[in-house]
């Protein structure tokens, strides 16, 4: 029954957009105001893919296995939290969770705009309808979650072990709500250059938009970034998967786009910039959807492997793009052309510099997920593009882009001269002291690497600097840059002080380094609802005398039936110890993985910081930078 009414309601919902459309355009050419009507339909149309949505929960909770969704995701001996997070962990339950924000923000963008002019309002209304549109008949026609199964299976084929997880479960919905923000953005983009619109007092009503999609685009990069970490079982916390880049793509753009529309709040200037930003950064999020769901991207991050759901999406996709460049093309049009001229050292400057290399930082991405997929189509031959290739190209280029990064806040408007030329200057030489200092002590490219950290470390003394003296003037902006000064330097440091011991040990035995000793004491077996679990015992300890117990374990899932290796993590402020087992076949040994994962937890904090940097900036009548 809650199949059938959540099937219904996506044909209702797609019936609404319908309407709304017709008296959208309607309204267009009489009242002064907007009709009542039209925010009513919205708000119907969001309650039934509520409704839908929710059927789609039940019959999970419910382990109604009529339902292909269920039936393919979802078990009965599965535990109820995460019978409810595969509702979204699978295709079509994702895409309704798409649809489902895709709504939600429509309605709310419609009561938070009521200070705004009504074409406005209006075009962006149809510009998201026809957003909606596409993925209800996508939904529909190739991607229904509510399909029926006769006769109806006794069990159901399960969820994939790896995603049951709490991370998980949490991650698509805050990841969602920063791509589908990114409509919004990209609707109102088209209906300001329709009705010319495109000004100051738009920038300060998108911003807000702006702001709530970077900041759930980035908590949801970093829930997905912490569940590759202990769950994926190799101790990193950014692969440079395909379906990682995808998601960090829209993020570049965004953050682009965020400081683009900070210039153009103080003049109108950089205003196709914009534009083109807002429209780029909502094709980057549907590029991904049609990446993820195409079964072009071989990772354990896809959904789908059905050619023919991607072929809709790319088509739709492309649909959108033209469009969007046939607005821009014939209705935008740039005014005030003198204001363009920049001071070369002045506020703007430095934004359009910070633009330049999150843009060439994109390209880099982008060129490194795709080029592999257009290869293989060429060629035939596969080639992973990994690690060493984003390093040499994005490594050299980030240590202007940081140095930049800590003059550029210091910038007046307009016209600036150096300020604080003293404190930076000591800031300097200290950073690379204090960078030469500790390279030395490792047996790394001693250069490339001094001046890296050097400049990491001249960006945490600059932002460290601005709370003594800015105190709480411009504050969210200060938290952000400080947390990502600290991200980087955080990284750098994981890379350089890592260590890491693969051996393989039967129980009693002991592996022996120069730092530290592996004693795997025994193994003991665990009964849980939906697997057994085969937990080891080691005890390592420290030369200093210190020792913890760690704890990895194997999971052997009853439906699927899977073997997953679970990591076991001890955390504190200056590592992580991180050990992780799997089993050698036909063999009494087991293969461990030890590793000392230095100053991680720091990494987390401080992308919390730049979120809630974005997450204070809502709560300024003016942002000041």
């Amino acid at each position: 029954m809650a199949s059938l009414i959540g099937s219904y309601s996506l044909s209702f919902g797609l019936l609404f957009s319908i309407l709304i459309i017709f008296f959208s355009v309607k309204n267009l050419k009489d009242a002064e105001i907007l009709d009542k009507k039209i925010i009513t339909f919205t708000f119907i149309q969001f309650f039934f893919v509520v409704i839908s949505f929710f059927g789609l929960i039940i019959s999970f909770i419910n382990s109604d296995f009529s339902n292909e969704t269920v039936f393919n995701h979802s078990h009965t001996t599965k535990p109820l939290f995460y019978k409810i997070s595969g509702t979204w962990g699978n295709h079509e339950g994702s895409l309704l969770l798409w649809l489902l924000v895709l709504t939600l923000f429509i309605s709310i963008f419609l009561i938070k705009s009521n200070q705004q002019p009504k074409k406005y309002r209006i075009f962006t209304l149809l510009f998201q309808q026809i957003i909606i549109v596409g993925f209800f008949i996508f939904l529909i026609k190739t991607s229904s979650p509510f399909n029926y199964i006769f006769p109806t299976p006794n069990e159901g084929l399960g969820l994939n072990p790896i995603l049951q997880d709490p991370a998980l479960a949490i991650h698509p919905p805050i990841l969602y709500l920063g791509y589908v923000g990114s409509s919004i953005i990209f609707s109102s983009a088209l209906a300001a250059m329709v009705t010319s619109y495109v000004s100051k007092e738009w920038a300060k009503h998108i911003k807000k938009w702006v702001l709530a999609s970077w900041v759930f685009l980035t908590l949801g990069i970093l829930l997905g970034s912490i569940w590759a970490y202990y769950e994926l079982g190799w101790g990193g916390f950014w692969f440079w998967d395909p379906v990682e880049n995808v998601s960090l793509m829209p993020w570049f753009a965004l953050t682009t786009l965020l400081h683009c529309i900070l210039v153009l709040e103080k003049k109108k200037i950089l205003t196709s910039w914009a534009m083109i930003l807002s429209i780029a950064t909502f094709a980057l999020s549907m590029s991904g959807t049609f990446l993820v769901r195409s079964g072009i991207l071989n990772s354990v991050h896809t959904f789908a492997n059905d050619p023919e759901r991607g072929l809709f999406i790319l088509i739709f996709l492309f649909t959108l793009i033209f469009l969007s460049i046939f607005i821009f093309i014939f209705f935008h049009t740039e005014k005030e052309k003198l204001e363009n001229n920049f001071f070369w050292l002045s506020k703007e400057t430095s934004i359009l510099v910070n633009n330049w290399f999150m843009m060439y930082f994109l390209s880099v991405v982008l060129i490194g997920t795709i080029y592999p997929i257009f290869l293989e189509v060429i060629t035939a031959n596969k080639i992973s593009v990994g690690p060493p290739f984003y390093n040499k190209l994005i490594l050299p280029f980030l240590i202007p882009f940081l140095i930049a990064m800590a003059i550029g806040p210091n910038l007046n408007w307009v016209k600036s001269d150096f300020k604080d030329k003293f404190y930076m200057t000591i800031f300097l030489i200290i950073s690379f002291l204090l960078s030469a200092l500790i390279i030395k002590q490792f047996d790394i490219n001693f250069l490339i690497n001094t001046i890296l950290v050097s400049s990491a470390f001249f960006l945490f003394f600059s932002t460290s600097r601005e709370f003594f003296v800015k105190r709480f003037r411009n504050l969210s902006q200060n938290i952000a840059h400080f947390g990502f000064s600290l991200l980087i330097l955080s990284i750098l440091f994981n890379n350089i002080f890592s260590n890491e011991v693969i051996t393989n040990l039967k129980i009693g035995e002991t592996f022996e380094s120069k730092k530290f000793t592996i004693n795997f004491e025994n193994i003991q077996q665990e009964d849980e609802k939906n697997f057994k679990a085969i937990i080891g015992k080691f005890n390592v300890q420290n030369l200093d005398g210190s020792s913890h117990i760690l704890n990895p374990e194997l999971r052997i899932y009853n439906q699927p039936n899977i073997i997953t290796s679970e990591a076991d993590i001890k955390t504190n402020l200056l590592s992580d110890k991180f050990m992780t087992m799997n089993y050698v076949q036909n063999q009494e040994y087991f293969n461990v993985r030890y590793q000392v994962k230095p100053f991680m937890i720091w990494i987390w904090i401080s992308v919390i910081l730049i979120s809630v940097g974005g997450f204070l900036s809502f709560f300024k009548k003016k942002y000041e930078i």
